[in-house]
């Protein structure tokens, strides 16, 4: 298995995937709780996380209002 998060704006377009590919969730979760800053200024509003191709789930990464 490998996973993976696909980059997205608000609006859902797919403006790329993350660098790196992971072997266990836990890995994607925790490379996610690191790095969503950087993402942040980078103009990402949303992340989904995939498994292979199947997605797991989606999260915004703006703070809930």
């Amino acid at each position: 298995m490998t996973w993976s998060w696909r980059l997205e704006t608000a609006d859902g377009r797919t403006v790329g995937m993350s660098e790196e590919s992971f072997s266990t969730q836990a890995d994607a979760e925790s490379w996610l709780g690191e790095n969503w800053r950087g993402l942040r200024a980078d103009e990402i509003d949303k992340v989904t996380l995939l498994n292979e191709e199947d997605t797991v789930y989606a999260m915004s990464l703006h703070d809930p209002e």
